[in-house]
């Protein structure tokens, strides 16, 4: 069930070029490229490109602006070099621009964040900035004391520089959901009642109209082919590696390419009811809705602005007055402290790994409905699967076949098909499909008919084919003695056996098929450490033979659909968090009392409301990937908490002067490049999530 907090996004207007402060707002990157928090009037790419301009133009100012600093000029011993009438005025002017052109962003900032009464990241560095400036500007006109332009312009160039770098990888987190975006193409060619062909754009196209699908073309929108068959490329849509081949009947995904053979498509969704904009929808909410880990950081980072602040004040007056140090030393003290203590890290370390995690996800299939069901499925101790459709394929198809004299289980599987092959019966298609899928030829058969209730009878060339139940050769006195058939029948499968001139020479045994995948997946749980549960309305014995051969240890048989939910309450009174997997039809009770809902095989059908997590592929093994993405994207969380506020702790007392008289004393520049460091650390982290990999 999709748990959405309607006040988990928060729109911010900045206004021109305003980075607002994560702390405050608590928002993330959005589908669309946003960043963090909104930004009026300005894509992220615009932002990226201004702090860059702001970032070389102070840069280029930086030089002279050294070069005119009598501290300097001493330390270079280069004062009456450098020196000339009216120097400071000089200094002063472009140390100004530097202050108003670099330094807007923050100006700009603060006054959004105070008339929010949410103070944070913009506000310390407005103050600090403002305090230098301010102060350098008074010493410039009379003040006594010592200007210091050059730490206020090399602090706004590196500021500059970090939120330049930092914002790029915010654009990263969400760049698989802009490929996502461009997977549309922008017109289609539409086939009109006459047959003639027009490029039309996409908007104009309406349910039931016919397009052609040319090869190497993208599909337009959802459509079901009406004419050809092709193999097309899903990977971005669905995580799908290979190209899946479809044909007459089949639904083609707008988004997907097509491959080397042109396709007529009916429209049965455009816009908005399209699977790419409903996954794409689904990812924007999954990255909106708040998780506990968020607003945990969010608490602290709004926290740590209101420390930073009482502690950059108690800081100049303690050098200032208690300490009796110059002003102009408490100012700078004061500034380092606001400087180095700004929430940032801390504000971007968990929204940047929920905005990759969501996108990273979302192009391997595994869309996230409930971001913090998501969060919790690291702690699951069991997963119960549905077994038909789910760790089956939900067909009758050959598990089984035993030869009861010497030959080839090709040839028997072959007469058994050829007979089979005219008849609608389950198990006629089962067998006629087995024979299919091994590439089997199917010869003809002639004079079919039916043993009514009891098998079919034919003949495949001159050869006299019948294929029957265990049972009606028993009641011939024939009775099957091979010790396979007990065993079949008593996993509850369905046997018959097939005769050829009078002789029984194979057992074919039928089930609902058990996907590969399923042992892969199970194996993946137990190695992640998690129980294997499975839930079916089938006879205990079918139940027990699934369950062995996947090695699942424990099932519940017989199970109605409206009793599903009830064994997920059973298994969550004996302490265990627990995630339900099924196709989210009969399942839905079911998936809606689980800790974590999963709707498995949903296909172009995204829109499953009773579940947290959907799988687009029919793929168990996808589970696993889930648990293990969630598991990897907490630790990232983690790692970018334990950063962030570890780096305040020791920084904060360090800006504050606390290494005064051991040789090392932090200058604002020196902060700067520690606070930019930190914030780059936890986006380059945030980033690394993309290289997580499952165990397969």
């Amino acid at each position: 069930m999709s748990h959405h907090d309607p006040h988990a996004h928060h729109q911010h207007d900045h206004g021109a070029h305003v980075h607002a402060s994560p702390p405050a707002t608590g928002a993330v990157v959005s589908a669309a490229g946003s960043s963090h928090a909104g930004h009026a009037g300005h894509d992220h790419g615009a932002m990226v490109a201004d702090f860059r301009r702001r970032f070389w133009v102070t840069l280029l100012l930086t030089p002279f602006v050294l070069a005119l600093s009598p501290m300097i000029q001493h330390a270079l011993g280069l004062g009456e070099a450098l020196a000339f009438p009216g120097d400071r005025y000089v200094l002063f002017a472009l140390s100004t621009v530097a202050y108003l052109y670099g330094g807007w962003p923050f100006l700009v900032g603060v006054v959004s964040e105070l008339r929010k009464r949410q103070p944070g990241m913009m506000t310390l560095i407005a103050l600090a900035i403002s305090a230098a400036y301010v102060f350098s500007v008074a010493v410039t006109f009379g003040f006594p004391g010592q200007e210091f332009y050059w730490e206020l312009v090399t602090l706004i160039a590196i500021m500059l520089l970090g939120h330049w770098v930092e914002m790029r990888s915010v654009m990263g987190a969400s760049r698989a959901l802009e490929e996502l975006v461009k997977l549309l193409p922008d017109s289609a060619t539409r086939i009109d009642a006459d047959g003639s062909l027009h490029d039309v754009p996409i908007s104009a196209l309406q349910p039931g109209d016919r397009v052609i699908v040319r090869p190497g073309a993208k599909v337009p929108v959802d459509g079901e082919i009406t004419e050809g068959s092709s193999g097309f490329n899903e990977a971005m849509l669905t995580g799908e590696s290979r190209p899946v081949t479809k044909g007459v009947g089949a639904t083609a995904i707008g988004g997907a390419i097509n491959g080397a053979n042109a396709v007529t498509i009916r429209v049965t969704a455009t816009g908005d009811a399209t699977y790419l904009s409903q996954v794409i929808d689904l990812v924007k909410k999954a990255q909106q809705t708040r998780s506990r880990t968020q607003d945990i950081a969010n608490r602290a980072a709004a926290w740590l602005t209101y420390i930073a602040l009482a502690v950059g004040v108690g800081t100049l007056l303690v050098w200032w007055l208690v300490l009796d140090a110059p002003l102009n030393f408490a100012i700078e003290r004061m500034v380092t402290v606001m400087v180095v203590a700004c929430p940032h890290a801390l504000g971007l370390a968990v929204p940047l790994v929920v905005a990759v995690s969501t996108s990273l996800s979302a192009s391997n299939g595994l869309l996230i409905r409930d971001r913090a069901a998501f969060e919790r499925a690291r702690r699951l101790d069991a997963v119960v699967f549905d077994k038909t459709g789910t760790l089956t394929e939900g067909r009758f198809g050959v598990s089984d076949i035993v030869l009861l004299q010497e030959g080839d289980e090709s040839q028997e599987l072959a007469f058994a098909a050829a007979a089979e092959s005219q008849s609608e019966h389950p198990i006629a298609h089962g067998i006629v499909a087995e024979a299919k899928r091994r590439d089997i030829a199917i010869p003809k058969a002639s004079d079919v008919r039916n043993i009514t209730g009891e098998g079919i009878v034919a003949s495949v060339g001159d050869v006299r084919v019948r294929i029957v139940s265990p049972g009606h050769l028993a009641r011939q006195g024939n009775a099957i003695t091979h010790e396979r058939l007990g065993q079949l029948e008593s996993a509850g499968k369905t046997v018959v056996v097939l005769e050829r001139d009078g002789q029984a020479r194979a057992l074919f045994a039928l089930a609902d098929i058990v996907r590969p995948e399923s042992r892969e997946a199970i194996a993946e749980l137990t190695r992640l450490g998690i129980r294997s549960v499975m839930l079916t309305g089938d006879a205990r014995g079918v139940a027990e033979s699934v369950s062995k051969e996947l090695g699942i240890s424990e099932y519940f048989a017989e199970v109605l659909p409206d009793q599903k939910s009830e064994k997920i309450q059973e298994l969550q009174t004996r302490g265990l968090s627990v995630a339900m997997v099924g196709d989210g039809v009969n399942d839905a009770p079911a998936l809606v009392q689980a800790d974590l809902g999963v709707a498995i095989g949903a296909g172009t059908d995204v829109a499953v409301e009773s579940a947290d997590v959907v799988l687009v592929r029919s793929d168990p093994r996808d589970v696993g990937a889930i648990l293990g993405l969630s598991r990897a994207t907490y630790r990232k969380m983690v790692q970018n908490l334990i950063w962030a506020t570890g780096y305040n702790t020791i920084a904060v007392p360090m800006a504050a002067g606390i290494t005064f008289g051991t040789g090392f004393l932090m200058t604002p520049a020196i902060a700067a490049v520690f606070m930019s460091a930190s914030t780059v650390i936890v986006a380059i982290n945030a980033q690394l999530l993309r290289f997580y990999r499952r165990h397969a």
